[in-house]
């Protein structure tokens, strides 16, 4: 990418227009581009810009610096925002979840340079968009269990409608998928070497979007989830979590019982919400739908002590040995689990999808 550093005197959203393209540059290159507040706002008046502009035809956004498009949110602010018993974050995810309901509603062709890292708000960003494009250094997840969170930012939506269940897998391990796999479970639709994207901008910003990709994909290099659909397939039919853990464990597959043992580093209470979040937008109609539903465990997990656990083993301390509470599977009850889907106290996200449907 063209844009390998930031004048610190710059913003955090670079936003200017070139030919027929209006692009969104995320230029926090040394936090790998992980979003605040101010960025989603910056996105947003950009969107609002450009939506009835006649001399934009086309959206682009990209990260800053050789790392990735975007990390995600900014999870060192909701970390201090957690432990001091604050609703910050609420209001950042308030408006984060609009502005990702907005991109997939949006009226213009929306081309997601998804290169290097993109997880977790960075798919929120990126995902919903109506192109969007991998290269050979994309590595695309939803790591959220891992800090003890369920993956939001309309990530359940997009993972519960991947074939089979690949979405359960990657929303449950966190694991990061290469191009091949981020199109095959429906994250990304081209692969465009990393190389060839500074000539596609240009070329967005002199013809259509779809004329403009088309001369520039390729196939992507070969994937691992293809060959692993079997299995993956077959363990995470179970009901639970606990049943996936056995059927993985008991496959006499190799990399389904590493995966078993992945799963069991992981919070035991995100587990089990993050399954139910899936399994439960497999039955919304709507990404608005799935976003209210994401707003609530996403409240609710700011007040559960392992979400402040998870960023300080991860991010603050970095000893990668968090204790959870509870610290088993089987200490986390049906009850507690649906405690995490009940409205949330600090109000509704209220989307509505069009045609006035609410959920």
């Amino acid at each position: 990418m063209p844009h390998g550093t930031s004048d610190p005197r710059e913003p955090d959203v670079l936003v200017h227009t070139e030919g027929r393209a209006g692009f969104l540059t995320l230029n926090r290159p040394r936090a790998i581009n992980a979003l605040t507040h101010a960025m989603v706002r910056l996105i947003d008046e950009a969107l609002t810009g450009w939506e009835h502009d006649p001399a934009v035809d086309t959206v682009v956004i990209r990260g800053a610096g050789e790392r990735g498009l975007c990390a995600g949110g900014d999870i060192r602010a909701i970390h201090a925002d957690a432990r001091a018993g604050g609703t910050e974050s609420v209001d950042f995810w308030r408006d984060e979840y609009r502005l990702n309901a907005r991109i997939a509603r949006y009226p213009k062709p929306y081309v997601a340079f998804m290169d290097g890292i993109v997880m977790g708000g960075g798919v929120g960003v990126s995902g919903h968009g109506s192109v969007r494009i991998v290269t050979e250094r994309s590595r695309v997840a939803m790591p959220e269990t891992g800090i003890g969170f369920v993956p939001d930012v309309g990530g359940t939506y997009l993972l519960s409608r991947a074939p089979g269940e690949l979405g359960t897998h990657l929303a449950l391990t966190g694991a990061q998928a290469g191009p091949a796999d981020a199109i095959l479970a429906g994250l990304a639709d081209h692969f465009v070497a990393s190389a060839d994207l500074p000539a596609l901008a240009a070329e967005l910003s002199r013809v259509p979007a779809a004329e403009a990709v088309a001369s520039f994909a390729r196939p992507a290099p070969p994937g691992e989830l293809a060959e692993q659909r079997a299995w993956i397939d077959d363990g995470y039919a179970a009901d639970t979590v606990e049943g996936i853990v056995e059927r993985l464990t008991d496959s006499g597959v190799v990399a389904a019982k590493e995966t078993a043992g992945v799963l069991l580093t992981r919070s035991p209470t995100a587990l089990k919400a993050t399954l139910a979040a899936v399994r439960g937008a497999r039955e919304l109609d709507s990404l608005e739908s799935v976003l209210n539903m994401e707003f609530r465990l996403s409240c609710a997990a700011l007040v559960s002590p392992d979400l402040v656990e998870g960023i300080r083993a991860q991010v603050v301390d970095k000893d990668r040995d968090p204790r959870w509470t509870p610290p088993t599977l089987g200490g986390v009850t049906s009850e507690a689990t649906a405690r995490w889907f009940a409205p949330s106290p600090y109000g509704e996200l209220g989307l509505t999808a069009p045609g006035g449907r609410d959920h």
